[in-house]
């Protein structure tokens, strides 16, 4: 029975207390406790006696760490996650059988004794001696129970486990004294739903419900009697009684579990026959965890939503804080993520890219305005296996992505080009744009001035584009001297703070290098981060941060705050307009036509690196935007005779690989949905007018008087300089390579 008070003296419970604690040293129930003698520990009994009082008297139970549910933005599970599978059940869910079965095994006397079992401690010392060692112990379920509690608070940290589960005199001590409040604060009935709730059975199933799915794919309310008997058999030793393992251990086990039940009359001796005939009968459920069991391709999504949390002050102050958040589980998280565009994101890229490819894909879409993330997905699946990995290719580096992200090549030019007219440039804007020509002798920076001591070229991709060129055929045609001109006039610092506007930084998480070269997507970006800067451009200027987490609710159903988007104007809405109206050409008739959508508008942007190590298109409707990038997964890969997805590619361009998935997925995503338009601005001129007086363009600066043809001068010079869209700013270090324009 419970333990009580009468009257002001201490209760037997604790009287018994400071009687073992002195008994114990003494070396009375020394085995009763499965301790050695007690000169291995060189203590007094008087010492031991304080030592009890000066516990703490309140037992500070932490929360049962429990599954967390992620779904998507309709409800659908995505995935389950935990750090310990187990699902908490009051005792009406649990069979009577388990109830019985447990407390037969482990303490028959349960209903009898209070936090102590003074009986039991006598019978384990009767039958220790005769051993001569310790072959019975005498924990009562409630002390087993708080010894649960210490394993549970110790987590996953080997030491603290360590600690929690040593065989020393101290902690049985400490076990003791909070048995003792247990049991007056809880009841039996309480502690026995407490016990099944948190124990251990095995196979990475904590708690009896957890357990009767693992084994059998039931609720634990269904268990029969030998299935009971079989669950409370493992709790003594998970391993030694696996039934999966070792199934002949386990029958023993169980079959020893149902005599002790007949024994006890909580059976009949017919019942314990009969069960203890059957087989073993298992229908076993195997561990399903975490986001590499995430439906339609979502692991990498599933993935962020946890480094969202991890790292989102919305979800704790500290890191430790959150991090014992996310472990202690039982949360229900409701994502953005919207079913039917992520199942167009991976029909689309296993159409395109295919697993064993040397080179990947990686694509995300988001909502403008709202900056809800709604498809996410890449060709390398989540995994451990050949051809899986577990980097986020979509996510920067310290969200899981890779370390230094990917050179975005031209469509980084669309960011300029809104820096530009933010700064005053006209859309109408004309450079002689020659094929070949030097960077700018100076450029200007938000440090000071960048100069081309090293006299570095930047040239077209063809030798058929040659200025003069205006901003919207420039766009069209991924024009690179068009926009180094352009960069050299307005200098760096504009283009990265409106860079910066956009959310976009390194992936790498450093700052953005201020040299030219960045105008032709030098720097390492996440498609994600692409993504959500495009969306501003169909939002009217407006950025929107991404998000992923729609609400979250504890595991008692109380909401969690979550994190919100925060939206600021980039840019005007006229820069914005005029953007839209730049990117539409790309897709109209410009290098990104095999992107173009039916029936919608839709704006974009190709990009293809030096070497073709990385390939782009990032565009957008009034109400998606998305970002595609095709490259070496792990390592630079040369895309020049290749076959990606079952198609040769004699050299990978944006618009020709990047461009189709985009088209696809979007399409897929799209379907049923409005098609608004863009708003217009008024026209905006090609080029200048054929015969121009451009024929003094110098070949090595894209500057300079005189007469002639333009395009012929600027051909005539072509081969003067030497280098590909490479440049070393001041102070010695190094510029990354630029972008070959398409």
């Amino acid at each position: 029975m419970a333990m009580k008070r009468s009257g002001g003296g201490p209760s037997r419970g604790r009287q018994a207390a400071r009687f073992l604690g002195v008994s114990v040293l003494s070396g009375a129930v020394l085995a009763g406790l499965a301790l050695p003698a007690v000169g291995a520990f060189g203590l007094a009994a008087k010492g031991s006696v304080e030592g009890f009082d000066e516990i703490p008297a309140s037992l500070k139970t932490p929360p049962l760490s429990q599954r967390t549910t992620i779904l998507d933005a309709q409800g659908g599970e995505i995935a389950k996650v935990y750090s310990r599978d187990r699902t908490v059940v009051p005792l009406t869910e649990i069979s009577p059988y388990m109830q019985q079965a447990i407390v037969a095994i482990e303490d028959a006397r349960f209903y009898e004794h209070g936090a102590v079992d003074l009986k039991g401690v006598l019978r384990a010392l009767n039958k220790n001696a005769q051993s001569g060692g310790v072959s019975e112990g005498a924990s009562t379920l409630t002390q087993q129970y708080v010894k649960n509690i210490f394993i549970e608070e110790a987590g996953d940290d080997p030491g603290k486990v360590a600690v929690a589960t040593q065989q020393t005199l101290g902690r049985k001590v400490k076990e003791l004294k909070y048995a003792i409040q247990v049991e007056k604060e809880l009841g039996k009935k309480r502690i026995l739903n407490n016990f099944l709730n948190i124990t251990f059975f095995g196979q990475q199933s904590y708690g009896v419900e957890a357990a009767s799915q693992r084994y059998f794919s039931k609720p634990a309310k269904d268990l029969s009697l030998d299935e009971a008997a079989l669950l409370a058999g493992i709790v003594q030793s998970p391993s030694r009684y696996d039934p999966v393992n070792a199934p002949k251990e386990a029958t023993k086990r169980r079959n020893t579990v149902l005599q002790r039940m007949a024994e006890l009359k909580n059976i009949t001796p017919a019942q314990a026959a009969a069960a203890q005939a059957k087989p073993l009968q298992l229908k076993v459920t195997r561990p399903k965890s975490g986001c590499i069991t995430a439906v339609d391709g979502a692991g990498f999504f599933c993935d962020y939503v946890r480094e969202t949390f991890l790292q989102d002050p919305a979800f704790g102050k500290t890191k430790e804080a959150r991090a014992k958040r996310w472990n202690e589980g039982g949360m229900t998280i409701r994502t953005t993520l919207d079913p039917q565009t992520q199942k167009s994101v991976q029909k689309s890229i296993s159409d395109h890219v295919y697993q064993n490819d040397s080179v990947a894909t990686a694509v995300s879409i988001v909502e403008p305005g709202t900056g809800k993330v709604l498809g996410m997905g890449q060709s390398r699946p989540y995994g451990f296996g050949e051809n899986q990995t577990q980097i986020n290719f979509s996510a920067d580096h310290a969200q899981g992505g890779s370390t230094y992200g990917f050179q975005t090549g031209s469509t980084f030019k669309p960011i300029l080009a809104a820096a530009a007219l933010e700064e005053g440039i006209s859309p109408n804007k004309v450079y002689g744009s020659p094929f070949q020509m030097a960077y700018p002798d100076s450029v200007e920076t938000c440090d000071g001035t960048w100069r081309n001591s090293e006299g570095a070229t930047v040239s077209n991709e063809n030798r058929s584009e040659v200025g003069p060129y205006g901003m919207r055929e420039a766009t069209a045609k991924s024009v690179n001297t068009y926009f180094i001109q352009m960069i050299g006039d307005i200098g760096t610092c504009p283009v990265t703070k409106m860079a910066a506007k956009l959310g976009l930084k390194p992936a790498s998480g450093k700052k953005m290098d201020q040299v030219p070269s960045i105008a032709l997507g030098t720097q390492g970006m996440s498609p994600l981060k692409m993504a959500a800067a495009y969306a501003a451009f169909a939002n009217g200027g407006k950025y929107c941060t991404p998000v992923l987490i729609n609400s979250a609710t504890d595991p008692n159903g109380k909401s969690i705050n979550v994190p919100k988007t925060q939206c600021s104007r980039a840019m005007s809405e006229e820069t914005a307009n005029t953007v839209n109206t730049l990117l539409k050409g790309v897709v109209e008739d410009g290098t990104g036509k095999q992107a173009g959508l039916d029936g919608r508008d839709s704006a974009g942007k190709t990009g293809t690196t030096d070497s073709r190590h990385a390939a782009w298109f990032v565009g957008y409707t009034p109400n998606m935007a998305g970002a595609v990038w095709v490259g070496g997964p792990g390592k630079d890969v040369e895309m020049e005779g290749i076959t990606i997805g079952g198609v040769y590619h004699d050299k990978v361009y944006g618009g020709d690989t990047p461009g189709p998935i985009w088209r696809d997925a979007m399409t897929g995503a799209l379907d049923g949905k409005p098609a608004p338009t863009f708003d217009s601005v008024g026209s905006i001129s090609d080029a200048a007018p054929q015969g121009r007086d451009n024929g003094g363009t110098d070949p090595a600066t894209g500057n300079g008087n005189g007469n002639g043809n333009g395009n012929n001068g600027a051909n005539t010079g072509a081969d003067a300089g030497t280098g590909h869209g490479r440049g070393k700013p001041g102070g010695g270090k190094h510029n990354p390579p630029g972008g070959t324009g398409h």
